[in-house]
Order: C-alpha cells, then sequence, then structure tokens
C-alpha cells in the first residue's frame, strides 16, 4: 500500500480487532466471552482494553497515569469534603544492586513481589500505583493521622521480613524507605504539590538511613505558599461572582 494514501479507515476492522485481542493475550487476560461480534462480546473488550491501559504491565498495579488521575479526584474530594486523605510514595532501598547482582529478571521478581505485598496490606478503596521503575505509591482516602501512620509502619515491617526467593534457593532482603503527606483540607490544591510534598518525606527517610517511615506530624499539614495562592483565589473569586 502506498503510504501517502494510508489513514486509520484504511486499516479493517477485523484487524483492528485481532490487535485487540492479541494485547489483552499478551498481557495474559482472557478473550472476550460470548459470540465474537457481538454488542456484549464488543463491550467487554473495550471495557479489559480500557483497563488494561490503566494498568502497569509488570505488575498488575495501576499505572502513573491512573495515580495522576485518581490524585486529582482525592485533591478535590479533600477540598469539598475536609476529610483526610494520606499519599504514600515508596522507593525500594538500594534496588539498583538486585539488577545489577541477580539480574534483572530477579529484579521483576522482587517488584511483583512487593506490588503483591502492598495490596495486601491496604484496604479495597486505597489505591496501589507502580509510578516509576522501583517507585511506588498508595493513596488512602478518609485516612486518619493514627490510622495511616500504623498502615506506612505494617508496609514497612512487611516488606522487611517478606521472603523474596529466586534461583530456587537465593533469598533476597527487600526493605523501602516510606514519605507520606495529608492532602491540604478545605483548599483546592494541586495534585504535584501533594506529591512533593510526600517525596520530602521520602527523601527524608532516605537521608536518615533508608528502612524508615517519615509522614507530616498532623492531617493539618501546613500549607505552602502556592497552595495559599490557591485557596484566596477561590475564595475571592467566589465572593466576587
Amino acid at each position: 500500500m502506498d503510504r501517502s494514501t494510508f489513514t486509520p479507515s484504511s486499516v479493517s476492522p477485523a484487524l483492528r480487532l485481532e490487535q485487540a485481542l492479541q494485547l489483552l493475550a499478551q498481557a495474559g487476560r482472557d478473550a472476550p466471552s460470548g459470540a465474537p461480534g457481538s454488542p456484549a462480546w464488543l463491550q467487554e473488550l473495550i471495557d479489559a482494553l480500557v483497563d488494561l491501559s490503566s494498568r502497569d504491565a509488570l505488575t498488575g498495579l495501576a499505572n502513573r497515569r491512573a495515580f495522576e488521575l485518581a490524585l486529582g479526584r482525592e485533591i478535590d474530594r479533600v477540598a469539598r469534603s475536609g476529610e483526610p486523605a494520606l499519599l504514600l510514595t515508596l522507593d525500594i532501598d538500594h534496588f539498583k544492586s538486585v539488577n545489577d547482582q541477580w539480574g534483572h529478571a530477579a529484579g521483576d521478581h522482587v517488584l511483583k513481589a512487593v506490588a503483591a505485598t502492598l495490596i495486601d496490606c491496604v484496604r479495597p478503596m486505597d489505591l496501589v500505583a507502580r509510578i516509576g521503575g522501583e517507585e511506588f505509591a498508595i493513596i488512602l482516602p478518609s485516612c486518619a493521622s493514627a490510622f495511616g501512620e500504623a498502615v506506612a509502619e505494617r508496609v514497612r515491617r512487611r516488606l522487611e521480613h517478606l521472603p523474596v526467593t529466586i534461583n530456587h534457593d537465593q533469598r533476597i532482603t527487600v526493605t523501602v524507605s516510606i514519605g507520606g503527606a495529608y492532602a491540604p483540607q478545605w483548599v483546592r490544591s494541586k495534585p504535584p504539590l501533594w506529591q512533593e510534598r510526600a517525596d520530602q518525606q521520602l527523601y527524608l527517610a532516605k537521608a536518615q538511613g533508608r528502612n524508615l517511615v517519615r509522614i507530616e506530624p498532623t492531617a493539618m499539614p501546613v500549607v505552602s505558599n502556592e497552595e495559599k495562592r490557591l485557596l484566596f483565589d477561590t475564595y475571592f473569586g467566589q465572593d466576587h461572582e
């Protein structure tokens, strides 16, 4: 086919469906049930592809795109309701040495083991995401300060004692550094500002020796100058409507 005449519409629907099914198969997903091409079959295929686009291929956790969307929704919810919400950011300690010593296959095994443990440590309503190579994040809605500290410590302890076995008999010790920050209540902040505060606590945990949890001390964090500006802009904008 001449490239100059190629358009998306020139690709047959059958070929596009075949490519969609191949994507599901590569991700280890089952093909839709029912009669191929039927409305129910097509809807199941669409739903599976949408879910696939929001998942990290290796761990099955929410990917960075899904995480950022969820973070924005939670910022808005906290601004309206005032309920506390905690963001935890996690980094596997010395993960590069795992890849260097044992190979990337072992590193992938560690990542999947960490992901499964994180899911096991939180509530169904919480969102766990892989947001980078060895970086993870957890969004905990309706999370009081005492509960958040307990969850973060539970995650740290569980991973510290996680038996990750590779090559049938070699065991790898896994630890994580964890930082946490609460969404500013009654303030329509921005997701990057919330994540930046959690990351600051994560960097502090790593600087103080790793395998540590550092969370802002209360569910009423210090509001940054930019968040104050957002609050005043919202308030005065409503006042002059």
